[in-house]
């Protein structure tokens, strides 16, 4: 299992082989297998996990003598793991802005960005019914890092979870993130959405049920 945010001082196998790629770039299992001690059959198992999971992607190399060989990269969602200033940045932004113009100009500013995002999904969401909708939407939450999922109940409606809040540090400090948020996914589903559970109300999840309109 990962930490949630990788440092210098790896925890499990999985980790070193994840900072050696990060520090080095491109390397082949035979790098590898030497940097971390053990056998090359040991490291591709573990490649083969981290790129079911998405952190690692490869590239077949021709060389100039013998067989073409396998170089193993960082892939983009391996970026998550790693110290970010983006956080920082996010909320010394939204400082300015409350300092400039009040909680109605985080307000405004949070919405003119859900805009943007209903924008940038409409091509993953056109021609597709609701159970469809809600699959993607969810997948692109999860790839915000939310950790969601969903499930269809016997009536017919969805429910979508949040098993992480990927911005609860600011959605703590600035509710309108949290308060936004149905509006969002109903703009993105194109029908009704309520929150049912909130992890700022200390319910373990956020949960939100869709309804199909009628």
């Amino acid at each position: 299992m990962l930490s949630p945010q990788l440092n210098t001082n790896p925890h499990n196998t999985q980790e070193a082989l994840l900072l050696h790629l990060k520090k080095q770039g491109e390397m082949t299992v035979a790098k590898l297998s030497a940097l971390l001690g053990i056998t090359e059959m040991a490291v591709r198992r573990h490649l083969t996990h981290l790129q079911g999971e998405g952190l690692i992607e490869s590239r077949l190399v021709k060389q100039m003598r013998g067989r073409p060989n396998y170089f193993y990269r960082l892939g983009k969602q391996a970026n998550s793991l790693f110290p970010s200033g983006s956080d920082n940045l996010a909320k010394d932004l939204l400082q300015l802005v409350q300092e400039e113009s009040g909680p109605q100009g985080v307000t405004k500013l949070l919405k003119k960005r859900n805009e943007m995002l209903v924008k940038k999904m409409k091509d993953r969401l056109v021609n597709k019914d609701l159970s469809e909708r809600v699959a993607e939407v969810a997948k692109f939450f999860s790839d915000e890092g939310y950790m969601t999922d969903w499930e269809k109940l016997p009536d017919g409606s969805f429910v979508i979870y949040q098993r992480n809040c990927a911005l609860h540090e600011l959605a703590s400090e600035y509710r309108q993130i949290c308060a936004l948020e149905p509006k969002l996914m109903e703009e993105l589903l194109g029908t009704k959405v309520i929150r049912k559970q909130h992890m700022l109300h200390n319910d373990p999840v956020c949960g939100y049920l869709v309804k199909e309109q009628a």
